[in-house]
């Protein structure tokens, strides 16, 4: 299923490498800064952490739903998808909304979730024709995009139970999810070893940082799915929210979302966003690329390229409740993608119907289909070498 037919039925940090074929994993590479280690992790204090029982799935599989409170933020995630279910913000007058899209019970997100909240494995985004070659070797995986595979195919790492410990390291408290991914899973190679780490801190941050290991060389493109709406989960469109992101170059798509290859400046285009403006101002142009997507769906190849801590890329501010989120990474794109296939199908958590451009992503990541495009900074990841990837998403208000 993709995005369509999910709707229909279902800082700080070195410079990264300029653009090209480089390895985006090196064997031994130092974690950025303040990756949270396992060494860190504490037992949980009451306050900070708490775990409830959230649903069965069909196979009698239980799913928790975890709460996390610090910083005046908080988060309950899913062990189901590791989805984050609930994001509640304060605006400028201090009162507190659920800003993140999704379901209040988990046979939505098992019915017809499009990746609300969720983590976004083996490969986040788009892989031409659902198949790679790596190698001298050809891997087939599941097509559910029209004729390419998608977020990881069928069964990505958004539909699996993860291993899930809350912990609290200092002034930080968070959750630790754990998933093992079998080789030959959904058609790619490897046995992929996934932690990913969310934090939240004292100073109103949310860490996400993800690290993998393989025991063959695979490709890997994790991110994290949250539908952002900063006035409220369900209070209306993002189209007045001002977004300016960083990127004097975005990845132009054909008339399946598979990028072209070229690198195409943002000057002059509806993906200009180097100064802020309104995700509606240009949403309505009869521009090629935004007819492909209904909207924008697009990678933004950012300027910083990859780099070892997180850099700020973006930053986002809805006018009416005065929310601002900032957000840094230290990937080289980000997905922008403004809720084009949500179609008033279903209702979320709220009790009110999602409708096109009533939220939007932000998907830190490397580029859509990079095994099939070698220019495009890699995503292989060999034994012996560790995949790491931080995101940081940073809450205020004006």
């Amino acid at each position: 299923m993709n995005r369509r037919t999910l709707i229909a039925g279902a800082a700080l940090g070195a410079v990264a490498p300029a653009i090209g074929g480089t390895n985006a994993w090196a064997a031994g590479e130092a974690a950025p800064a303040r990756q949270t280690a396992d060494a860190r992790h504490r037992p949980v204090g009451r306050s900070k952490v708490s775990k409830e029982h959230f649903g069965t799935l069909e196979d009698g599989t239980k799913v928790d739903i975890w709460t996390v409170s610090n910083g005046g933020i908080t988060l309950k995630v899913l062990s189901y998808g590791g989805i984050v279910q609930t994001l509640e913000l304060p605006d400028r007058r201090g009162r507190r909304v659920n800003v993140s899209l999704g379901f209040d019970d988990l046979a939505g997100y098992v019915a017809s979730s499009p990746y609300f909240g969720a983590l976004i494995g083996r490969y986040g985004n788009r892989i031409a024709g659902g198949k790679f070659t790596l190698d001298g070797r050809t891997y087939q995986l599941p097509v559910n995009d029209g004729p390419n595979s998608l977020h990881g195919g069928d069964r990505g790492f958004d539909k699996r139970v993860w291993a899930v410990e809350g912990f609290k390291a200092g002034s930080d408290a968070g959750l630790v999810l754990r998933y093992t991914s079998a080789d030959g899973e959904m058609g790619y190679p490897g046995t992929l070893k996934v932690k990913v780490v969310y934090t939240l801190t004292a100073d109103a941050r949310w860490r996400i940082d993800y690290t993998a290991t393989t025991d063959k060389a695979t490709v890997v493109n994790l991110t994290n799915h949250t539908y952002f709406n900063l006035r409220g989960e369900g209070d209306g469109g993002v189209y007045d929210h001002e977004v300016q992101i960083a990127a004097r170059r975005y990845t132009p798509v054909g008339s399946t979302l598979i990028p072209t290859g070229e690198l195409a400046p943002v000057a002059g285009t509806p993906f200009d966003f180097r100064s802020a403006k309104t995700i509606g101002r240009d949403i309505r142009s009869a521009h090629q690329q935004i007819l492909y997507g209904q909207g924008i769906d697009h990678n933004f190849v950012l300027d910083k390229g990859r780099t070892a801590a997180p850099e700020h890329i973006v930053t986002v501010t809805e006018p009416v409740s005065g929310r601002v989120m900032r957000i840094a990474t230290t990937e080289p794109g980000v997905q922008f993608y403004t809720g084009n296939f949500l179609t008033g199908t279903f209702a979320g958590s709220s009790g009110r119907v999602y409708r096109q451009g009533d939220g939007f992503c932000l998907e830190t990541q490397h580029f859509p289909d990079s095994p099939n495009q070698p220019s495009f900074p890699s995503t292989v990841l060999r034994p012996g070498q560790t995949y790491r990837s931080t995101t940081v998403h940073s809450f205020g208000t004006h």
